[in-house]
């Protein structure tokens, strides 16, 4: 049987580091999984757009898609943006959405590949403190997931782990990631870090990384972390079975 190509919506930046990294990630997971079709569609600012490639994969007979949103979290554009574009795709398309990327055990481990690749090691973790700085958002479940990523990870060894925001509106008890590398630095953490939960560069992941001026360890984006490529697979290969029958096939 043929399998479903993977349509993979990014959403889209005029920051040209965001559709290269973008790009760089479906180029891992094409990788990891030659036997699969993997295409890229943007909400916004790039091309091509979702339409687009929605359209395109119509006309050359393509008749199964799983669409993948290459979101964090399950938030506006998960809910409500994707599904409208979803449903103006052409009527000849099964489509089904999978879910977003997080949370995920393996999200938690390339964090910390960003973290040890950016200078900390193992031994540090009992001594250094983390903020978890996601790009923010209003939607409580987003919110909640959020916070429990944070407490999960403090777990593994951390001296401890707060999540901060980067967005505008900081929701109650969510600091910016100034203000919570400073409240690291007052619980008594020897070394702070700022780890971005974020997957490409843009104008939200630069606020995080002139918040993080005052800390000792500045990570680098998720992007193209293998971790990264393997959710994406996993989510793709929750969603593909079984695929909703087409109207009156």
């Amino acid at each position: 049987m043929r399998r479903p190509v993977l349509l993979v919506i990014a959403h889209g930046s005029r920051d040209p580091r965001h559709a290269a990294t973008v790009h760089a990630l479906v180029r891992r997971v094409r990788a990891l999984r030659p036997d699969v079709r993997v295409e890229t569609g943007f909400l916004d600012f790039n091309i091509p757009s979702v339409q687009g490639v929605l359209e395109s994969l119509a006309a050359k007979g393509v008749r199964d898609v799983v669409a993948l949103p290459l979101l964090l979290t399950r938030a506006f554009h998960a809910k409500a943006d994707i599904p409208a574009v979803l449903a103006d795709a052409p009527p000849q398309l099964r489509i089904r959405q999978a879910d977003v990327l997080g949370p995920s055990p393996l999200l938690l481990s390339a964090l910390e590949r960003r973290l040890y690749e950016a200078g900390l090691t193992p031994a540090d973790k009992s001594s250094t403190g983390v903020v978890l700085a996601s790009a923010g958002s209003t939607d409580p479940e987003a919110i909640a997931v959020i916070a429990e990523i944070a407490r999960e990870w403090r777990h593994t060894g951390w001296c401890a782990v707060r999540p901060a925001f980067a967005s505008a509106a900081f929701p109650a008890g969510f600091p910016r990631t100034e203000d919570a590398v400073r409240g690291l630095r007052e619980l008594g953490c020897s070394r702070v870090a700022v780890a971005p939960y974020v997957l490409a560069p843009g104008f939200l992941p630069d606020r995080i990384a002139r918040g993080a001026a005052e800390a000792d360890v500045l990570a680098d984006v998720l992007g193209a972390a293998p971790e990264v490529a393997r959710v994406v697979l996993e989510r793709y290969d929750a969603a593909r079975v079984p695929l909703p029958a087409a109207v009156g096939a």
